[in-house]
């Protein structure tokens, strides 16, 4: 039985997704193949290269990977994610999908063409860059002659890209969007704005998973919230722990 596991964007919620790594691991659940969009792409690949959740916890907290990427929300101009690749080549350092021990499919926005392009060879830390850069935020990466946004835009979950390559589907994802909102300022409404959008592709996505891990605990963080890595870790862990096991990711 092939167990597939996707990962949704979310920015710093997406550290939530290192918890769910963590105990479908105690629960026994072997990963065959992984696919992800934004934060989820960053997670997903170091994984994916072999690093255990806690490692890639550390990378994350200490590599500050995330604040690499942080967005100053100011008419300042576009940033660039140099500072991710800078990080990213580090610990992965053959810089290519066939490096990975684990299949991964990673999502980005072809910008011009208005479509979502789907990742799964070559060079691998452009990849992850473009499926990470903010539209309006950071500068868009170019890849072979294309031009690439965040993958979230129009596929935040991935679901589709790996559905064939495995039995039991597991979706986890990041993004809920809660009841409680507070105007506080731009950032946040923004924030607001691009979750709900977003959110309608989500739902047809989750559609296509056996099992859809959503921690409604982990919404209350903005997806700023860099100094929350271990809480959202917890989160992440402890929701599916105390929500599933072994059995609910075998194939029915």
């Amino acid at each position: 039985m092939k167990v597939g596991l996707v990962l949704s964007g979310g920015g710093a919620r997406g550290i939530a997704h290192i918890g769910v790594l963590k105990a479908l691991e105690e629960l026994g659940i072997e990963i065959h193949c992984l696919a992800g969009a934004s934060a989820g792409s960053i997670v997903g690949s170091l994984y994916a290269y072999g690093y255990k959740p806690d490692k890639i916890l550390e990378i994350v907290t200490s590599a500050s990977v995330f604040k690499s990427m942080r967005p100053a929300w100011a008419m300042t101009g576009l940033l660039t994610l140099d500072g991710l690749r800078e990080i990213l080549i580090k610990y992965i350092p053959e810089n290519s999908f066939e490096s990975l021990k684990k299949p991964i499919t990673i999502v980005a926005t072809e910008i011009r063409k208005g479509k979502s392009a789907y990742f799964t060879k070559g060079e691998l830390i452009p990849v992850i860059q473009a499926s990470c850069c903010i539209p309006a935020v950071f500068n868009p990466i170019a890849i072979n002659g294309g031009v690439y946004v965040d993958g979230g835009v129009l596929d935040n979950l991935p679901a589709q890209s790996i559905r064939d390559q495995c039995d039991v589907l597991v979706g986890s994802h990041c993004n809920p969007i809660i009841d409680e909102f507070d105007v506080k300022n731009f950032r946040n409404v923004i924030e607001r704005s691009l979750l709900l959008a977003i959110y309608g592709n989500t739902a047809v996505s989750k559609n296509l998973c056996d099992v859809f891990i959503e921690p409604q605990a982990i919404g209350k963080f903005s997806g700023f919230e860099l100094n929350k890595a271990k809480e959202l870790v917890a989160m992440g862990y402890q929701y599916t722990i105390q929500n599933f096991s072994a059995s609910d990711f075998r194939a029915k």
